[in-house]
């Protein structure tokens, strides 16, 4: 699928399985038509253009499909008569956006909390089960069975799709997050394909945590999530070269970041931590707070984000915030106090699945010197990076290293900051 074909059918994926939910039930079932519906449009699409409609178009041929499947079920026969007629695909939206409504079904509390994220990244934002798995560190064939089981556990625990309540939103609001954590970074460093960021997935993270946070207004966590995803793509516009490649933080133009959503994400970070406790969402926003107020890379406070960073890996143990923490003491303390940290987290095998850790030791070791070093870890890393746009950025460091003639005076923190994912029963970093 083109870019253009992306954007057009993600919008549109969680409004087909809603419609379809609402009128049938079965989420299995209807999941997998919709499913089907995108692999006909994926071969029809490139040669007719999108339509006009693409909700419409998808609805009716999922609605097809979705009959073609019980049409085989004798039992199901009366259920397919009485249900056969669906709403126009033109009427008028229910009081909640289906889309929200969808991500609360898939949150169910008869699923574990890390099905209940793969299953809506799956049938909310239409992610690929590779994608699922790379954003959890896990395998492709762990996460199809989990995303099955799932699907087959909210069928039998019954559906639960109709009017929103506070109660609801507030039982599952934690679930909730939690996905639209993994879908905002699935767009702002996405785990694979060509690009090397995904804006629909961006601004639809976004819309859903805006109608989230209208929902619940006084959860802080809620709020410093928002202002997290805020401050985080206010820097998307200045992230990228014209041919693509990825831009690290200390190299961006910040003339470039958006001052509206970084006034946003600011006072929106300040009310999350006066207004909550401090939590591992709330100290990353803060994190991002310090970053939106440096007005270029010398000026960042990193005695600052390394005091948050302390707090964080309190709060939440794990190599992500571990991961960033040795980035914190680098640029604090010196890379070889970075390299130092970094050491400790050499025999963590979720890391050693990804390229991350050795981005990070690549960049540490540039500015420590070691350029021949370096030029090996960079190349290491662009090994083992899914996303072609992260690779073809990790080789280009490797080639800008290689000879003793290409070793430059190091720069402070050339390395490639990416948020923070969520671990597969915690926090990950992606």
């Amino acid at each position: 699928m083109d870019t253009i074909f992306d954007a057009n059918v993600r919008a549109v994926i969680p409004l087909v399985t809603a419609a379809l939910v609402r009128r049938y039930g079965g989420l299995a079932d209807c999941e997998d038509a919709v499913q089907e519906a995108l692999l006909e449009a994926s071969v029809s699409w490139p040669k007719t253009g999108v339509p006009r409609d693409p909700r419409a178009w998808l609805l009716t041929v999922a609605r097809r499909r979705y009959i073609d499947a019980v049409r085989s079920d004798a039992a199901r026969q009366a259920r397919e008569e009485r249900d056969a007629a669906l709403a126009p695909p033109g009427s008028a939206p229910t009081m909640h956006d289906d889309s929200l409504a969808l991500l609360v079904l898939c949150c169910h509390p008869a699923l574990q909390p890390t099905s209940r994220v793969a299953l809506t990244l799956r049938a909310v934002c239409g992610l690929t089960t590779a994608q699922i798995a790379a954003a959890f560190y896990g395998t492709e064939a762990t996460m199809a069975q989990r995303i099955t089981r799932a699907k087959r556990a909210i069928d039998e625990a019954g559906r639960s799709f109709g009017e929103l309540t506070a109660g609801m939103l507030a039982e599952r609001a934690e679930s909730v997050r939690t996905a639209l954590y993994l879908m905002f970074n699935e767009g702002y460093a996405p785990s694979g394909g060509e690009l090397p960021v995904h804006g629909e997935l961006i601004g639809e993270s976004i819309r859903l945590t805006r109608m989230l946070h209208a929902a619940l207004p006084a959860d802080s966590e809620t709020t410093a999530l928002l202002a997290l995803m805020l401050l985080t793509d206010a820097r998307t516009e200045a992230r990228t070269d014209p041919s693509g490649l990825p831009i690290a933080l200390p190299d961006q133009d910040r003339s470039r970041w958006d001052p509206a959503k970084l006034g946003e994400g600011r006072a929106l970070a300040a009310q999350a931590l006066t207004e909550g406790p401090a939590t591992p969402l709330s100290i990353q926003a803060a994190v991002g707070a310090v970053h939106a107020a440096a007005t270029d890379a010398d000026a960042t406070d990193w005695d600052q984000i390394l005091g948050l960073y302390d707090v964080l890996v309190t709060l939440q143990p794990g190599p992500a915030a571990a991961l960033g923490r040795a980035v914190a003491v680098g640029m604090a303390h010196g890379p070889l106090a970075g390299l130092a940290e970094l050491a400790l987290l050499d025999g963590d095998e979720r890391l050693a699945r990804g390229h991350r850790l050795l981005s990070v030791r690549a960049g540490l070791l540039e500015r420590a010197g070691a350029f021949d070093e370096a030029e090996k870890t960079y190349a290491e890393a662009g090994m083992k990076a899914s996303n072609a746009a992260e690779r073809r950025w990790l080789e280009a460091q490797s080639d800008r290293l290689k000879g003793p003639a290409q070793h430059p005076t190091a720069r402070i923190g050339r390395v490639l900051v990416v948020p923070a994912l969520a671990d597969p029963e915690g926090e990950e970093e992606k």
